[in-house]
């Protein structure tokens, strides 16, 4: 908004002082001319000017009449306050969920009532200036009202000044909505980082928080990760009370209750296109497990090792959660545990791992194990006396069994890894 009336409307610098004075005069006629109009205008967007809002536009329209009639007398003060009103006006219109034109729409309504009015007083004043000095002489103006020229130049000051202060009232709705979702997202995003901290918080605070947020509390939680960091985006589209934040390098989704029917469905299809894990639905005091779960498991699709689909959940991909949780613990399980296959030639090393891993699989049903090698039942057995030879009575323990099928999980051809572990 301009500093001053005369940066909108530069010809009222040579108006006389005498039309500064008239409109002086017609303040208070002016106020309840406006006041009516704003009123009117009020009850056809379904509000009155008896609520909180009401009543502080009612002010904020006096202000404006006082300072526009001061500014005509005075046109370089500076309108830096009537601007404060209106956009302190325009962020109560947002709190309260009007639309952001609805201020607009009043001020010009009210501009045009003003303009109307100065008009119709001019030209009343014009009809008795005349007949009381008769036909023949015409009044110029002086006493009676602004000449139409003076007029213009009012009218043009009226409505530039009537757009600024719609514009004040347009940035301060702006930045209360931009305020607005910065709040909520940081409030959000303490709700989500409470509910993964490593301490669980106590139900006071975890209560407080969701209190905060709106967000009622569910009885049980999935965490998603997400490659990204558009959290307020991503939580919108999933919908159903989604709660996120940005924690480490992607987005973190909290889904309430995700054993709602269609809840994941749902979840799902926001998330088309994008490299998402979904942790598993857990109570609420244990959402850092799913958390914890969903995030390393992003680590590890990031990295190729949970498959080609974009979108995997962490129930379905345990094993490799396990096998792959701490970098190297996996690879040097399976070169101690595979250990007698070592000094082996690489076809036997390999023959002897596929026989084991099978006959581990198939609980030593040597036929089935042999139907999936596609080999001899008799080639089956004599490498498992082989093996018997090499690892003696940990094929018949199950804690050994459970060691060596975990290792040739990850080793199948029993070939040892001799790469640094990262």
């Amino acid at each position: 908004m301009s500093d001053a009336l005369l940066d909108i409307a530069p010809g009222l610098a040579g108006l006389a002082p005498a039309v500064g004075d008239h409109l002086r005069g017609l303040r208070g006629l002016l106020h309840e001319r406006i006041l009516g109009t704003v009123r009117a205008a009020m009850a056809a967007q379904g509000r009155s000017l008896t609520g909180g809002q009401g009543q502080g536009l009612a002010l904020g329209v006096q202000t404006a009449v006082d300072t526009f009639v001061d500014a005509v007398a005075d046109p370089g003060r500076e309108l830096t306050g009537t601007r404060e009103v209106f956009h302190a006006l325009g962020r109560t219109e947002y709190r309260e969920g009007h639309r952001v034109d609805a201020l607009r729409t009043v001020l010009t309504l009210g501009a045009r009532d003003i303009w109307a009015f100065l008009v119709e007083h001019a030209t009343a004043a014009t009809r008795v200036a005349t007949r009381q000095a008769g036909p023949a002489t015409a009044p110029t103006g002086g006493g009676t009202g602004p000449a139409p020229a003076d007029l213009y130049v009012i009218a043009g000051a009226l409505f530039g000044y009537a757009d600024a202060l719609a514009g004040a009232a347009a940035e301060g709705f702006l930045d209360e909505q931009r305020d607005t979702a910065q709040d909520w997202a940081t409030i959000r995003r303490r709700l989500v980082t409470l509910l993964v901290q490593p301490d669980p918080p106590t139900e006071a605070v975890l209560h407080a928080a969701a209190d905060a947020a709106r967000w009622p509390l569910p009885a049980t939680v999935a965490v998603l990760s997400v490659d990204g960091t558009d959290a307020e985006h991503l939580a919108r589209g999933i919908g159903a009370g989604a709660v996120a934040a940005v924690i480490g390098d992607a987005v973190r989704v909290v889904l309430p209750d995700p054993g709602t029917p269609s809840r994941l469905d749902r979840a799902r299809q926001a998330l088309a296109g994008r490299r998402a894990v979904l942790g598993p639905a857990v109570p609420r005091h244990r959402a850092r497990l799913s958390y914890r779960l969903s995030r390393r498991a992003l680590t590890l699709h990031q990295q190729g090792a949970l498959g080609p689909e974009p979108v995997v959940s962490c129930d379905d991909q345990l094993l490799t959660l396990l096998t792959a949780w701490e970098p190297g613990l996996a690879g040097h399980l399976a070169d101690l545990v595979l250990a007698p296959l070592a000094g082996l030639r690489p076809s036997t090393r390999q023959a002897l791992a596929e026989t084991l891993h099978g006959w581990l699989r198939r609980q030593g049903q040597v036929v089935a194990v042999a139907e999936d090698l596609h080999t001899h039942p008799q080639t089956v057995r004599y490498r498992m006396r082989q093996l018997r030879t090499l690892f003696g009575p940990a094929l018949d323990d199950p804690d050994a069994r459970l060691l060596l099928t975990l290792a040739l999980h990850q080793r199948p051809t029993g070939e040892a890894d001799h790469s640094t572990a990262g």
